[in-house]
């Protein structure tokens, strides 16, 4: 009793023992591994986002940074703190005037 696929080229190529070690070492690196294609992909898109974040952080960095250097002038921090904390002089008084539809969000 013979095998009657014994002579076709798909049953010798499967049968080849380095075509079943290729494809158990395909298996073992795209599935099993600690550093298998999967864990990689995620693992590249958390260091987009980080990188991401990093760019927004220094954009914020700059701004800040020139922030500060117009708050050294004594009339800049004034006008922040009237602006940003509602503070006033003594003999002030501040009237905030809202319009319908303005997106000023209440805290």
């Amino acid at each position: 009793m013979t095998n009657p696929h014994k002579n076709k080229p798909w049953f010798k190529f499967l049968s080849n023992k380095y075509v079943w070690v290729l494809l158990f070492f395909s298996t073992w690196m795209i599935f099993l591994d600690n550093y298998s294609y999967f864990d990689h992909r995620f693992l590249d898109k958390q260091m987009d986002e980080l990188e991401d974040n990093a760019a927004y952080y220094k954009d914020e960095i700059k701004k800040d940074q020139e922030n500060i250097k117009q708050l050294k002038n004594s009339e800049q921090i004034e006008k922040y703190a009237r602006e940003k904390y509602y503070m006033k002089k003594d003999s002030e008084d501040i009237y905030i005037i809202e319009f319908e539809g303005d997106t000023v969000e209440k805290k």
